[in-house]
């Protein structure tokens, strides 16, 4: 039997297959479920910024309504319930923690910093053994500079890492004109690991209202192929973990995965469709793989296929670059 064991955030996992943030997250049974069939962490959904504005806006809204009246008006102000919202998402974690072994990854879903410190030192005392940072931001001001864009992640990872002990990464989209730089400038401001690459929802458009509708559609192995890029490129470049989210479906885009340098692979959209028990088929895949290829471990693959490994990554990119093109050709 190979060895299946990684490390990714300074943590021990029995193989490199995370299942990653969704809505499965929200029920303790399905994380359970997951460890079971073999999972070696999880990543749990995600606390938006959005929901921590909220729950401060409802908060103050309570203690300052009817400041002006007298004080018998007391007695009719609202019973606030403080374990829904961001409390509720500690007590998740507290919850999860208590009925697995695993290491749990709490999720911050967000770009800017204020009261997300707290949170993420609240997400850390609950247990969580590491943080993502699940950023999401559409650049759409005609204003805004792209290295105004690139700071406000830049300060965000530096105030998380400045304020909690557990190992935090980020999840990042990959529209940066320079992604390589940024990827080094994130590594430089202390952030553990990068997983690439967050999916951005198009919406369409619904002709007959004449409204925006939300399109959300789950992943294909199509969508693994810039990320597989982009790793292979980053690979003994940084110090950061690299993970890969996005497009992983079978025990072969496993591989690919590790063999361009991710110490992980994480899905979400094959549990969606299969079942939470299809991590032990993914699992018993990724063995079977091995053992005919005569991989001793899952460390003697990592970033064996990245561009650290090759004489002239650049000369190698341009070529193969060439020969896509060139290898087309038009159906009469």
């Amino acid at each position: 039997m190979p060895d299946l064991s990684t490390s990714y955030l300074g943590l021990s996992l029995k193989n490199p297959i995370v299942p990653s943030s969704s809505p499965l997250m929200r029920k303790v049974d399905n994380v359970k479920r997951m460890e079971e069939a073999g999972a070696p962490a999880v990543v749990l959904h995600s606390l938006f910024e959005e929901e921590i504005r909220q729950a401060s806006q409802e908060f103050d809204h309570y203690l300052n309504y009817g400041a002006d009246s007298y004080w018998e008006a007391l007695s009719y102000f609202p019973e606030v319930d403080l374990r829904i919202g961001p409390d509720g998402y500690l007590d998740h974690i507290r919850k999860v923690k208590a009925a697995v072994g695993i290491p749990v990854i709490g999720s911050l879903n967000g770009v800017s910093t204020g009261g997300w410190v707290d949170y993420a030192k609240e997400i850390q005392d609950a247990g969580a053994d590491a943080l993502e940072l699940n950023t999401y931001y559409l650049a759409a001001d005609p204003s805004q500079e792209s290295m105004d864009v690139e700071q406000m992640y830049l300060d965000l990872v530096r105030e998380i890492k400045g304020s909690v002990r557990i190992p935090v990464t980020i999840k990042l989209g990959h529209q940066f004109s320079a992604f390589a730089k940024m990827a080094h400038k994130l590594d430089q401001a202390g952030a553990n690991g990068l997983v690439l690459f967050n999916r951005f929802y198009e919406p369409d458009f619904d002709l007959e209202n004449l409204e925006v509708m939300p399109d959300v559609k789950l992943s294909t192995p199509y969508d693994l192929r810039i990320r597989l890029r982009w790793i292979a490129i980053l690979y003994g470049n940084i110090k950061a973990d690299l993970a890969l989210t996005g497009g992983v479906h079978s025990a072969t885009d496993v591989i690919k995965a590790v063999m361009a340098g991710a110490r992980v692979a994480m899905t979400t959209s094959s549990l969606l469709e299969h079942g939470i028990d299809y991590l032990g088929k993914l699992l018993r895949d990724l063995a079977d793989w091995m053992e005919e290829h005569e991989y001793e471990s899952v460390q003697q693959m990592l970033g064996s296929m990245s561009q650290r490994a090759v004489a002239q990554p650049a000369a190698l990119e341009r070529a193969n670059y060439m020969r896509v093109l060139r290898s087309y050709r038009l159906h009469a």
